[in-house]
Order: structure tokens, then sequence, then C-alpha cells
């Protein structure tokens, strides 16, 4: 009787523990789940994506900065220069119109004299 009484209790809490495991993988199985758990891969994805990004550019700009020292140094460009003072500036302006005092103006047609009126034509 005991051995009856194990084995059906022992099958009734199996197929409950079967039963359940089948209805939560049918739960994960709808397309609303389906879609929000693509979604959420997605966005995984897309955090690794930018945090791989961000390291490459930051790599990229540490190499190309010790690149740029190392052509600076071959270059001499890296060598200290003494000061020296800026060259005096030149006033563009008055340069040439001192340059252009000699020199004839340009012929400019007296406009007041002949006036083109479209409706006399007409």
């Amino acid at each position: 009787m005991f051995r009856r009484a194990f084995w059906f209790t022992t099958g009734v809490a199996t197929g409950v523990w079967a039963t359940t495991k089948v209805n939560r993988k049918l739960k994960q199985l709808t397309p609303e789940n389906l879609a929000a758990a693509a979604a959420d891969r997605a966005i995984e994805a897309g955090h690794r994506l930018k945090d791989r990004a961000v390291g490459f550019a930051l790599e990229v700009r540490d190499h190309m900065a010790r690149r740029e020292a190392e052509l600076g140094e071959a270059l001499g460009l890296n060598a200290p220069v003494e000061p020296e003072l800026p060259a005096p500036r030149r006033y563009a302006a008055i340069e040439n119109a001192v340059k252009n005092q000699d020199k004839p103006k340009p012929y400019v047609a007296d406009t007041t004299t002949y006036t083109y009126n479209r409706n006399e034509d007409h």
C-alpha cells in the first residue's frame, strides 16, 4: 500500500513539474516575449559594440599622439625656439593710397544725361 502511494505521489509531482515547465516555455515563445527578448539582446549588443568602438577610438588616439611625437622628434619640430618679435604690421589701405596717387582714375560714363525707360518703347 505504501509503495502505491509513494509512486502515485511521485507521478503526480513529476506531472505537475513537467506541466509547469512546459507552460513556462510556451509563455516564453509567445510573439510579444520573443520580440521583447530580441529587443533586449539588440540593446545589449549595441552597448557592447559602443564600448568596443570607444575603446578602439581611445587606442587610435593614443597611438596617433605617440606617432606624432615620434615624427616631431625626427623632424626637429619639438626643439626649443627662441622667441622672436612679430613682424611690424603693414597697413595695406594707406600703402595702396600712396601708390595709387599718381595713377589716373578710370573713365566713368555720366549716366545722368541718358536714362532708359522701358515704357517709352511702347
